[in-house]
């Protein structure tokens, strides 16, 4: 299975693509390209796109849910159905497809078997160089009713040989009333002005919205640009304010919050519009040229390195506490 939390359906959004998809089906082509930003919804797409293909009595709308195959696909024990990840304890961020997954599909692709096949790959863009170069064969010599998705958050990030032999399907192609409507559907309780705020925070994307409204961060973002602005003012208590941070969020959490301040205050010294729209950055981008706000960048991206490789979250926060202070 993709990921047995996440439901399968079509968004709004995404309905133009399933109705070429299915009003061409069988007539298809064996190898897909589902991509879209984050929070898109690509992921619930695919399972609801490849749960049709394999339905033995396929509805307009999606799968029946009762035969046999729809059966096997709630238990994840579809026989038809082989899914290609990184290895479930190497979920790290660089973390690649190896080789020998796409070379232990070729029986599976090759042999003859009753119904349709599929394979879904994703990240897509987890392929490395000798997973991807496997894949291109599969790619070009596939069994008979066989479908292969490859799923991708940037589909530019794939081979140019790989990509040249799919169909490419934008699945986050959504117009203003449609995130508007959809966001104020499932967050009825915001204001216009916090919808906005998600919107930018979530790059236009709704299920992403929904996520960043249910964050621990979110309403803790004026507490930390009235510490930050106290740190790099008065010059003491880096620590005492690395360990209220450590403690007030998770490291990831954290991360994540300051690496969305960081960035509006780097449009700032840019002049271009902030994401953060209910905050005030008048002040903080006075203490820092744009050369150490670059740096600071550029600390945060090996932070989330160093906590791959097991450093303390305390460590690396007292740290950037220092740094942030010494300017």
């Amino acid at each position: 299975m993709l990921n047995p939390e996440i439901s399968s359906q079509v968004y709004p959004w995404q309905q133009q693509v399933w109705s070429t998809l299915t009003g061409r089906f069988p007539q298809l082509g064996h190898g897909l390209l589902f991509y879209g930003k984050p929070g898109c919804g690509k992921e619930a797409f695919a399972q609801h796109f490849l749960s049709w293909v394999l339905c033995l009595h396929q509805q307009p709308n999606g799968p029946c849910g009762e035969c046999s195959s729809c059966q096997w696909m709630k238990s994840d024990t579809h026989p038809n159905y082989v899914h290609i990840s990184t290895d479930e304890d190497n979920k790290k961020q660089n973390a690649k497809i190896k080789i020998e997954k796409i070379r232990d599909l070729l029986p599976f692709v090759q042999q003859t078997v009753e119904g349709w096949r599929v394979v879904v790959i994703e990240p897509a863009e987890a392929l490395n160089m000798a997973s991807a170069n496997a894949l291109l064969k599969t790619l070009e010599e596939p069994g008979e009713r066989m479908v292969i998705i490859l799923l991708a958050d940037h589909y530019l990030k794939l081979p140019a040989t790989i990509r040249s032999r799919l169909q490419h399907f934008a699945l986050d192609r959504l117009s203003p009333p449609q995130l508007h409507d959809y966001m104020q559907q499932h967050l009825p309780e915001l204001t216009a002005e916090q919808l906005q705020l998600l919107g930018h925070l979530s790059n236009q994307m709704p299920l992403r919205a929904i996520e960043l409204a249910q964050s621990d961060w979110l309403q803790q973002r004026t507490e930390f640009i009235q510490d930050w602005h106290k740190l790099v003012q008065q010059k003491n208590q880096p620590i005492t304010l690395a360990s209220k941070w450590n403690k007030a969020l998770s490291f990831s959490d954290f991360i994540l919050m300051f690496e969305y301040l960081l960035c509006d205050v780097i449009c700032v010294k840019l002049q271009q519009n902030v994401k953060n729209i209910d905050l005030d950055f008048a002040a903080l981008p006075t203490y820092y040229s744009l050369e150490n706000l670059f740096d600071l960048y550029a600390d945060l991206q090996q932070s989330k390195r160093l906590i791959e490789q097991n450093v303390q979250g305390n460590l690396i926060l007292d740290q950037l506490f220092i740094k942030l202070m010494n300017v």
